[in-house]
């Protein structure tokens, strides 16, 4: 019985558990909210159990439909890279390929190597996880990784970049007003931008400086891209990539020999990708490419 189970109906389980709902899964997959609800029903005659209850907050996954979930996952990454894997000849760039990488890399750093990759490579597709949360290459949730951490996988290609350095930055505006702080234990009398989720390097920094303190900033996310735009619209004074700060005059460093940040970059890949045309196409462009910004 279980040979025979229908791929689709897990491809529907999943989308219903990280939906929530029937509709929401019916939106994702592009089918019909009755195909979907048959699909469920399908699957839980086959196996025998329940798994989704109906709550005021939508769809609850059943405890056996939490065991069954990362089975779910994996299939839905296999099949996923499965697509990806045929979209194109191995020998030739073209078909899909699937980055992740940063927020704040995404939308600032990769379009103009992208656009550069598509003028080379027009039979090449490209889809981008702008994301903070770190892909699972293992797992296929991505080919390519542009990341911030050591790779410690050993089935990983990683490329280690020169770091990006982080400083400290006021629009010029702001600190024409305000003025500009000569110690970094004048950042109290400012505004501070800074994170909302205490991280361990956030808290090591608040213990040699009250004004790193979460409690201390005047605007907290986590979101890179607000707290740069919150920079450039002149809120206070946050953390940005120096190299990324420089292409705008409106933008000043402060405090440069008091704070100054180091952090890595890596490209990665699967090793099983090494002999894939389009993913070392990809590979090669985003190394190059961001080794020159």
């Amino acid at each position: 019985m279980y040979s025979d189970l229908d791929w689709n109906l897990a491809r529907t389980f999943l989308a219903i558990a990280q939906e929530g709902s029937l509709s929401g899964a019916s939106r994702k997959l592009g089918l019909s909210q009755p195909t979907i609800a048959r699909h469920l029903a399908a699957l839980e005659s086959s196996l025998g159990v329940e798994l989704f209850i109906r709550s005021q907050r939508g769809l609850v996954a059943t405890e056996e439909a939490l065991e069954l979930l990362p089975l779910a996952e994996i299939l839905g990454a296999t099949a996923t890279a499965f697509a990806r894997k045929g979209s194109g000849p191995s020998g030739e760039v073209r078909g899909t390929v699937r980055i992740s990488a940063s927020e704040i890399i995404s939308v600032e750093h990769l379009p103009p190597i992208l656009a550069r990759l598509r003028r080379n490579y027009p039979h090449l597709a490209v889809e981008l996880i702008a994301s903070n949360a770190v892909a699972d290459l293992l797992r296929r949730d991505a080919d390519i990784a542009v990341r911030n951490t050591n790779p410690e996988q050993e089935a990983l290609i990683a490329k280690r970049l020169p770091g990006v350095k982080l400083g400290l930055h006021a629009h010029r505006d702001y600190l024409e007003r305000t003025g500009t702080p000569a110690e970094l234990t004048d950042l109290s009398n400012f505004d501070v931008i800074g994170f909302d989720t205490a991280t361990p390097a956030l808290r090591s920094i608040g213990n040699t400086n009250p004004a790193f303190e979460r409690s201390s900033f005047a605007l907290r996310t986590d979101n890179n891209l607000v707290q740069l735009a919150a920079i450039r619209a002149g809120f206070g004074i946050g953390v940005c990539q120096v190299a990324l700060a420089s292409r705008d005059p409106s933008l000043v460093r402060v405090l440069a020999n008091q704070f100054d940040w180091d952090l890595d970059l890596w490209v990665v890949m699967h090793e099983d990708l090494r002999a894939n045309a389009k993913c070392r196409a990809v590979f090669d462009a985003l190394v190059d490419g961001l080794r020159g910004q």
